[in-house]
């Protein structure tokens, strides 16, 4: 959908040309292009400020049918992130109006303040995703996505950077597959159908795909999981995808958490908390569209993912709180909450992939604290590791794709808070506050001193409203930045 072009502007027929301007520099070195700038900004309606915009029709001299320009506000306050979000708009902008194919105008690199890799590929990527649009349950398609993104380059550019292109929209493909598993309701993604989605995706890429059932989950002693998954009619599924290069020296497991609703259990979410349920399995839907991506750009590194899934309702054979559990690693736990499920299914799914594969290093990503989403907000996730590198370098790839991390900390005397008089541990907290923390600690008994860390994506996972370029519902949050890690592995 996204290539770089050699287009000359002086005499190319050009359906729809975009150009980002900034209201204080000139960012182009394009004659053609900077001459339509100050066309654009002799008009007092257009400075260059950012969320201006406006449209001439077939300028003179030139074959361009429109020229759309869009304002960046100041030029040192561009990044890569500028350049997402613009792309983003400009691909909204072009659905809106029912067009098929854009020419993007790529801005210098220098004279953008950024290396020119970093310009294609946030350019490519608010075009991919922006480009997302998820009608399947409408039976008006009212828009229809554009067909194809053009970005200006030269032509030791388009040689230099069009492998990268390509990795990049496959990275994003992969993250609006995992949108669109998040955004599906619960009745078409039940524990069996999901898996089921996953497994043809995987089989699509060429990767080993295993799904266990509730017979074989029973036989391994996954007790935490299928806890959580016996109220209701559909049973758990572990699904599992692997990815091994030839003499690949390390292992990197992914864990993410699979419930396809969550009901809340016997403890049941009021209203207000439980209309965007069908979300709880965003880790396992980012998880799931990170191993796709890593099927495309092919790391030299094995890559595990780990997917358990279940529906947690509340019925005459849901866990109460009160009941005692046992672990597939061995260790009980006394349900003081049965909303507090996606860290019972987890520590079944670590501690048998700790065993399994024996990773040099695993993370988890999880919608699994409020308590996070206060702390941090809606567009953050919690990062907690044993390893401080490994945090280090998790909010790093967070900084290079915008899906922000902040480091949170796992203190060891918080653990008091787990301690049951009648189990081996309590599934919740015995205080009030720090919620957030006290589940990473509870994921973080479970793990022994494999290299860990666990994000908590329960904010950025979903999204109220749309934002530049992605539209309301699931986000994908967590392939992006999962890939930008396994890159720089």
């Amino acid at each position: 959908m996204v290539e770089l072009k050699t287009v000359n502007l002086s005499n190319a027929k050009v359906e729809t040309l975009v150009v980002p301007v900034c209201e204080d520099s000139e960012i182009h070195t394009n004659k053609t292009v900077i001459s339509l700038v100050e066309s654009a900004k002799a008009l007092p309606e257009f400075k260059g400020k950012g969320g201006d915009r406006i449209t001439l029709f077939q300028p003179d001299g030139i074959r361009i049918a429109r020229v759309v320009f869009m304002g960046l506000g100041k030029a040192d306050k561009m990044d890569g992130e500028s350049f997402r979000s613009f792309a983003g708009k400009a691909i909204k902008f072009c659905i809106e109006a029912g067009l098929s194919t854009v020419t993007i105008a790529t801005p210098s690199a220098v004279s953008a303040k950024m290396e020119p890799v970093t310009l294609f590929s946030t350019l490519a990527e608010g075009a991919c995703l922006g480009n997302h649009i998820f009608d399947q349950y409408k039976k008006e398609k009212e828009k229809k996505p554009v067909k194809k993104v053009i970005l200006m380059a030269t032509a030791a550019q388009k040689k230099t950077y069009s492998k990268r292109i390509s990795c990049v929209s496959a990275i994003c493909d992969a993250g609006i597959m995992a949108r669109e598993w998040v955004t599906t309701p619960s009745n078409d993604k039940r524990p069996e159908a999901f898996a089921r989605m996953i497994q043809k995706a995987a089989n699509s890429e060429g990767l080993k795909v295993s799904v266990k059932n509730d017979a074989w989950l029973e036989q391994q002693k996954f007790g935490a999981m299928l806890a959580v998954g016996q109220g209701s009619s559909a049973k758990p599924r572990l699904v599992t995808i692997e990815y091994v290069p030839k003499n690949s020296k390390k292992t990197l497991v992914l864990v993410g958490k699979g419930v396809t609703f969550d009901s809340g259990g016997i403890n049941l979410k009021p209203s207000g908390s439980i209309e965007t349920m069908k979300m709880d399995m965003a880790g396992a839907a980012a998880v799931a569209g990170t191993m796709m991506a890593v099927a495309r750009f092919k790391p030299n590194v094995k890559v595990v993912g780990v997917m358990p899934l279940v529906e947690n309702m509340p019925s005459g054979a849901a866990i109460r709180p009160g009941d005692i559990i046992r672990s597939y690693a061995g260790k009980t736990i006394e349900i003081g909450n049965t909303d507090a499920e996606g860290r019972l299914i987890l520590i079944d799914a670590i501690a048998w992939a700790i065993k399994k594969y024996q990773p040099d290093t695993m993370i988890d990503l999880a919608t699994l604290t409020g308590a996070c989403v206060i702390a941090l907000g809606e567009k953050i996730a919690g990062v907690f590791s044993n390893d401080k590198k490994l945090s280090d370098a998790i909010v790093a790839s967070g900084e290079n794709t915008h899906e922000r991390c902040w480091p949170l900390p796992l203190p060891d005397d918080y653990k008091e808070l787990l301690k049951n008089d009648f189990a081996d541990l309590n599934n919740i907290s015995s205080g009030r506050w720090g919620g957030a923390i006290t589940a990473a600690l509870f994921l973080s008994e479970f793990i022994g001193d494999t290299n860990w860390a666990h994000i908590d994506i329960a904010g950025p996972a979903w999204a109220s409203k749309a934002s530049d370029y992605c539209g309301a519902g699931g986000t994908g949050f967590g392939v992006r930045l999962l890939c930008d890690w396994i890159q720089n592995q």
